[in-house]
């Protein structure tokens, strides 16, 4: 007799098989469960007729095919929403107004729900390979109205507004990046370039331009469904003739700095030096009104006593003007 012990123990349903969690249990798509189910059961059927052996495990077979059905129907009924997330309904596609937020629900098993990121969303549009959401250069050229291209970088925070997220299903669908987001932020910002000159758009002017389209698109957006947060131009990147052309002014206006350096440290100096003449000329003149004859005889005789103190020098006086005549003391 052949040995069934090995089969029986195969399909001995065990507690391990039956514990499904909760997130696997609302993820996974209700006509697995059905199909699994409608399988498992008429493979009980099969085996109900057979041999004696057999039969004895048609009915758990059959009843485990049944549970699984209604574990279908189940999971059908019940769908969870992340945090973070919305979910909107549709019944052969029709769109429900209202909107499921995050938990469990328990719906009717026909209605079909989409999910929806409600959070904060980045999306980036650079001219450096790989930065941006799309690959390769997404930078944005326009021009400005001095009829020079210029290049934009932008990064564009936005999110979805809950209340509106049915009629951004059932008016654009799930794709809205590519369809609102991208081509609404790159129209208006080539819309409002055209105000602004590149070198003011690159320096004096950049904030101006980046609250006057986030304006324009934060109207767009909010028609849709749609709330702009934040607005980021990252970069701009003039040609490389303007570029060259800023640098040469910005070298000279250094250069010309500098000399206004330099001639004010000059007239500083010219200054100085007048106002040093100046008191040594008036020095003079109060020392000449003051010199008296015998004011010059007194100094003289102060002059001839210090003469006669060094050891290096004899004083001798001689004739009537008291000329002295000073002979060298080392080599006596």
């Amino acid at each position: 007799m052949p040995d069934f012990t090995s089969s029986r123990e195969s399909i001995r349903p065990t507690s391990g098989y039956l514990q499904i969690s909760l997130n696997t249990f609302t993820e996974t798509p209700p006509m697995i469960f059905i199909i699994l189910g409608i399988i498992v059961f008429i493979v009980g059927l099969v085996l109900a007729r057979t041999d004696q052996i057999w039969k004895r495990f048609a009915g758990v077979i059959r009843l485990i095919g049944l549970l699984i059905i209604v574990l279908g129907f189940l999971s059908s009924c019940i769908v969870q929403v992340d945090a973070g997330y919305v979910g909107v309904k549709k019944l052969f596609g029709r769109v429900h107004q209202d909107v499921l937020g995050s938990g469990l629900h328990v719906i009717n098993p026909l209605i079909e729900v989409e999910k929806l990121d409600s959070r904060t969303q980045n999306y980036t549009m650079s001219g450096i390979h790989d930065e941006g959401t799309k690959s390769g250069d997404d930078a944005i050229r326009v021009l400005t109205a001095d009829g020079l291209e210029v290049t934009i970088d932008l990064s564009v925070l936005y999110r979805l507004i809950p209340g509106e997220a049915p009629s951004l299903v059932r008016d654009i669908g799930l794709n809205y990046e590519d369809k609102i987001v991208r081509p609404i932020t790159r129209t208006r910002i080539r819309d409002n370039a055209v105000y602004y000159d590149a070198v003011a758009l690159y320096s004096t002017k950049r904030d101006e331009f980046q609250q006057r389209i986030f304006k324009s698109i934060e109207d767009d957006f909010k028609k849709r469904g749609l709330l702009l947060e934040n607005l980021l131009v990252r970069n701009i990147t003039l040609p490389a003739s303007v570029k060259a052309a800023i640098e040469l002014k910005i070298n000279a206006e250094q250069e010309a700095q500098k000399m206004q350096f330099v001639l004010q440290k000059e007239r500083q100096e010219a200054e100085r030096k007048r106002v040093e003449a100046q008191g040594i000329a008036d020095y003079q003149r109060i020392i000449s009104e003051s010199l008296s004859d015998k004011q010059l005889q007194y100094e003289q005789i102060k002059a001839w006593k210090e003469l006669a103190a060094s050891t290096n020098s004899k004083i001798i006086i001689m004739g009537k003007a008291n000329t002295p005549v000073i002979l060298d003391g080392k080599g006596q």
